[in-house]
């Protein structure tokens, strides 16, 4: 009877009664997770063997659709607990998810490692030719099927005993790593009590460190107090402004040494391990490398085209980068630096001083015309102006935070499109960085077209007593970026949830975000979001031909950085693993793609989540891939007028946001471009060619 109680009680296991039928997150509690769980597994375990026993001969629909649609409730609990984890987390939350990660992994293995469930798809696989299936149903069958052909349905025994031990020790690898990041990230604090360590740094630096200090209690009542901290919004402007050189180093050294230290939230064995269980995984299913594995389904293909488009990009980037340098050290020089060589911690500071000389721009000019709810309702606008969707704030939409806005969207015939969370300021529970989830996908089931809850998180400049949040230009670009990974799950209009919305190849997932970041640079977008917070002025001229003109600044560091990350990926995962330590690993890339002196103490791999704790490994590429993309994408737009290419804009929507992973993504963008395409737009807009 207890356990029914709490059956009864569990807001998981009921109709959700919200608007939209949202996560009922004022509802939900930690106890709740795991007893919810468990009965999604078990009705999932059902539904599986339900396909199982079916006498009937093996169908596309009894299969196929069958399992594309089992585990809805399973799907209904993970969804929301891993947001949390990311968005929101806490000790006991990380203990849940610890708990049920190796179930999960371990509900996954058994149905891709079932030889009966396995026996029913192959038959419909191997009569595809005769099903005469839509482009959208044939996909599904074809990822169905190599499901459980790349993920060892045809191991024997032991070999599938092997894999699902490999799978649940990765699983909590993966979490423990990103658990050690924040927590290293969440300890550090450098507090300065003497104003003079202030030099250099803005108004809005310093009030925000005065704000941090206040809420962790570190201002006395007598003596002054700024803490700065590792989170980006504090960590960029004092690496950016701050005179002080030797606080400077200490506070890189901090953020560079994240999970570096020899102690309980060291990374580096962590790292070891996880590269080694990747590549025996791969070579279990009878694939060279992780890389090998990876990469078969992505849009690149192959190990050797990624590492031949990132060596290509290096030849490019590297010189360009060997004289940025030399530009950005003699200025240096000639404003009192007395070393021969830049260290990592000058980079920022000289970089925008320089950018300061060379277009007379910088943020403190910039963050007045950005204030947070401007450009949001911005970015609302150009999305309006493209695909004629609107945004309408709800409040009575429960959310995970106070801090968390929440949207109905429509499509430009007043229909309801999704619901739109935004969650934007930094906080302890919240790992750095920016991305997009949802909490419930887009499907069309019984003839019903199941609408998708979005969710941005965000870490940006938070109010202070004085001021609204107020964006760097960076932070402006990032929101941009985030919505459009957004608009590809908010506008999916796909049958199957598997294929909708972001369910694309790793390397194509970055198209859609990247594209929308273009217009941050544009006249036309910038005039209807950047206004000033406190005369309303809109934009002046001036101020864009200097972001315009300043776009391509170092842009031969920038995309050596990116390479960098790129190649360090491939390093781990492109062959046999080497047994080199982290240090010996970057070294090696760096002697390529670094031009910085190495400096004892520090490494970015203990802290790569976007590989280690996230879904990235051998696909960071992707990134500098996808670029290419969206130069390619948005010389379409701008040839034929912009925002008010309605042409450019429907086919975007129609065969990329709309389609997913319906049909190959090359496909895909050969139908919206008109052709495959080309390299030579991202090479001419970072400067890189003429």
């Amino acid at each position: 009877m207890h356990r029914q109680t709490e059956m009864t009680q569990n807001p998981f296991l009921q109709p959700y009664t919200t608007p939209h039928q949202t996560a009922p997150f004022d509802k939900i509690k930690n106890e709740d997770y795991l007893p919810a769980l468990k009965e999604g597994l078990a009705e999932g375990r059902k539904d599986v063997q339900a396909i199982i026993n079916n006498p009937a001969k093996p169908t596309f629909d009894n299969t196929i659709v069958a399992l594309e649609r089992s585990g809805d409730l399973l799907g209904k609990v993970a969804s929301v607990l891993f947001n949390l984890n990311s968005a929101e987390t806490t000790p006991e939350l990380q203990k849940i998810v610890k708990e049920a990660s190796p179930m999960l992994s371990e509900y996954g293995n058994d149905i891709t490692l079932n030889e009966k469930l396995f026996a029913r798809v192959k038959a419909v696989y191997d009569q595809r030719a005769s099903l005469k299936l839509d482009p959208e149903s044939a996909t599904l069958l074809e990822k169905s099927y190599k499901r459980f052909a790349r993920n060892g349905a045809n191991l024997d025994e032991k070999g599938k005993e092997r894999l699902r031990a490999i799978d649940k020790e990765l699983s909590q690898l993966s979490l423990q790593f990103g658990e050690n990041v924040l927590n290293e990230t969440n300890q550090y604090t450098m507090v300065l009590t003497d104003e003079k360590d202030l030099a250099g740094l803005p108004d809005f630096a310093r009030e925000a460190a005065k704000a941090t200090a206040k809420q962790k209690g570190k201002e006395g009542e007598s003596t002054p107090g700024w803490v700065f901290t590792l989170q980006a919004p504090s960590y960029g402007p004092f690496m950016q402004y701050a005179d002080n050189r030797e606080l400077r180093k200490k506070l890189f050294m901090a953020f560079n040494g994240r999970s570096f230290h020899n102690d309980k939230n060291d990374n580096q064995a962590i790292i070891q391990k996880i590269v080694s269980l990747r590549y025996e995984r791969a070579t279990l299913l009878g694939y060279k490398t992780h890389a090998d594995f990876v990469l078969e389904e992505s849009m690149a293909g192959s190990k050797d085209k990624v590492q031949s488009f990132l060596d290509e990009l290096v030849t490019y980037a590297r010189p360009a980068a060997e004289r940025q340098l030399a530009e950005l050290t003699t200025y240096a020089k000639a404003h009192g630096f007395t070393e021969d060589k830049l260290q990592a911690w000058d980079n920022s500071y000289y970089a925008e001083k320089l950018k300061k000389e060379k277009y007379d721009l910088d943020d403190e000019t910039l963050k007045p015309y950005f204030k947070l709810e401007n450009v949001l309702n911005g970015v609302f606008t150009v999305a309006n102006k493209l695909y004629g969707i609107t945004f309408k704030e709800r409040k009575d939409i429960p959310v995970y935070n106070s801090e968390v806005k929440t949207f109905d969207v429509f499509d430009k015939d007043g229909k309801f499109l999704a619901v739109f969370y935004g969650d934007y300021f930094p906080r302890e529970g919240k790992r750095s960085g920016a991305w997009m989830n949802d909490v419930q996908g887009q499907k069309i089931e019984n003839g019903e077209n199941i609408r998708p809850h979005i969710v941005n998180v965000c870490n940006f400049t938070r109010p202070t007593d004085t001021k609204p949040s107020l964006l760097t230009f960076y932070e402006v670009t990032t929101l941009f970026h985030e919505f459009g990974h957004g608009l590809h799950g908010m506008l999916a209009n796909g049958k199957y949830e598997s294929l909708s919305g972001t369910s694309v190849p790793r390397d194509f997932v970055e198209l859609p975000s990247q594209v929308m970041e273009n217009w941050c640079y544009d006249p036309e977008a910038l005039k209807i979001f950047a206004r000033h917070y406190q005369t309303g002025e809109v934009i002046p001229n001036e101020l864009i031909e200097k972001i315009r003109a300043s776009q391509n600044f170092l842009a031969g560091l920038a995309n050596l950085r990116q390479l960098r990350f790129g190649l360090v990926d491939m390093y781990y995962h492109g062959q046999k693993p080497t047994g080199e330590t982290v240090t010996q690993i970057e070294n090696k890339v760096d002697s390529v793609a670094n031009l910085f002196p190495r400096v004892e103490g520090v490494a970015f791999s203990p802290a790569f989540s976007h590989i280690f704790a996230g879904g990235y490994s051998a696909g960071y590429y992707s990134y500098k891939w996808s670029e290419v993309l969206d130069a390619d994408a948005f010389e379409f737009f701008k040839e034929k007028g912009g925002l008010e290419n309605k042409a450019a804009a429907d086919s975007f929507r129609k065969n990329v946001l709309e389609k997913g992973g319906s049909e190959k993504p090359m496909e895909l963008y050969k139908k919206f471009r008109g052709r495959e395409p080309s390299p030579k737009a991202m090479l001419r807009r970072s400067g890189l060619i003429l």
